[in-house]
Formats: structure tokens, C-alpha cells, sequence
């Protein structure tokens, strides 16, 4: 079993920037193909950004809608992913999820049911 700790959310006004930290229990995090979903409420939760793993760093991919202002990446000696959220729009007002899966990538990166290990969420409130 792999623990994710989400932290970084708060609350900011839009244009400001936030970083979300996702930090395993495991060391083999490091290897692991890790995503950030976002769920706002009444909605559903919807992918935002994911990084695989390979020698060379990893691939990432984004959601149109975050395209351009997120950055996802990854520390592995400290075993960490990062998700640094720039130019907020009050419709990035969700909870922040971090997932990761065991594979090192992943096709279907944007689908939920791919990942098997969830952090509690951290809130992201953005206002105008």
C-alpha cells in the first residue's frame, strides 16, 4: 500500500500562483506513473495533469483547460510531485487530488480508474 499526502492548497485571488506537493510513504513513488485530478463542487472529478517515468525524466500531459499555466513535475530524491498552478482563474477552484499508479506510464493517464493510490485532497479556492 502507497500513502499520498497531498499539501500546498489555500486560498489565493486570481492571477496568484500555488505549488502542490504529493509525497509517498513508499520510496518507489519515484517510478510510479502520478497524476493530479481536480473536482470542484457539483462536478466530477476531471484530470489535470500527469507524469510518467523513464531514465530520461518522464513525459507530461496536461488538460486543455490548465495547458500553459501548470506545471507538473517530479523530485526524486525527495519523492515528490509537484503540480505549480500560475495565472488561477476562479474555475480552478477544486479539491486537488494527487494519484499515482505503479506502472511507469500510462496510456490512458487522463482516466481516474487507471490509478490505484489516492491522497486525501488539498483545497484550492481562487477568487476574483
Amino acid at each position: 500500500q502507497v500513502q499520498l499526502v497531498e499539501s500546498g492548497g489555500g486560498s489565493v485571488q486570481a492571477g496568484d500562483s500555488l505549488k502542490l506537493s504529493c509525497t509517498a510513504s513508499r520510496r518507489t513513488f519515484s517510478s510510479y506513473a502520478t497524476g493530479w485530478f481536480r473536482q470542484a463542487p457539483g462536478k466530477e472529478r476531471e484530470f489535470a495533469a500527469h507524469i510518467s517515468w523513464n531514465w530520461s525524466g518522464g513525459s507530461t500531459y496536461y488538460a486543455d483547460s490548465v495547458k500553459g499555466r501548470f506545471i507538473i513535475s517530479r523530485d526524486i530524491a525527495k519523492n515528490t510531485v509537484y503540480l505549480e498552478m500560475s495565472s488561477l482563474k476562479p474555475e480552478d477552484t477544486a479539491v486537488y487530488y494527487c494519484a499515482a499508479s505503479p506502472f511507469s506510464a500510462l496510456t490512458d493517464y487522463s482516466d481516474a480508474r487507471r490509478y490505484d493510490y489516492w491522497g486525501q485532497g488539498t483545497q484550492v479556492t481562487v477568487s476574483s
